[in-house]
């Protein structure tokens, strides 16, 4: 019984390994895509556009992270598992980040500047929308791992 306990924790651990890793990527990711220094622009300048866009894609890799692991169950063994995780979890930041690309596209002006463009203290709107697009990105790629 404490075998199998600690065998399921172990697992758990290297699932959330790989999740984290995942979620640096995705970070990256929208880095490269937004003005200037994530970190800097989120923390030190407390822009409440780069936090709201933050969080809706912390979350949307979540999202696609836990379908991806309820997909990855197969006879295929943990190495298997860990490996489709990490597969759709990438797959999931490409579409993300693809999709905020055409939403930029289709919008006036760069939507990463635009999403940072805290209006007395308020985001702007548009960092709703861009965060909204990630978390409808990641319900659907986690449709498609069901």
């Amino acid at each position: 019984m404490t075998a199998e306990i600690l065998e399921s924790a172990g697992t758990a651990l290297l699932y959330g390994l790989v999740g984290f890793v995942v979620q640096a990527i995705g970070f990256i990711a929208l880095d490269l895509v937004t003005p200037g220094k994530l970190v800097h622009v989120a923390w030190t300048e407390r822009n409440k556009g780069a936090a709201v866009l933050l969080a809706a894609q912390t979350l949307a890799i979540g999202l696609v992270i836990a379908d991806a692991i309820a997909a990855s169950e197969s006879q295929e063994g943990l190495g298997y598992g860990l490996l489709s995780t990490a597969a759709y979890g990438l797959a999931g930041v490409v579409m993300m980040t693809l999709a905020g690309a055409v939403v930029g596209l289709l919008t006036p002006g760069r939507i990463g500047e635009t999403a940072l463009n805290d209006d007395g203290g308020r985001p702007h709107p548009a960092a709703w929308v861009q965060g909204a697009v990630y978390l409808g990105t990641a319900f659907m790629v986690g449709a498609a791992l069901a």
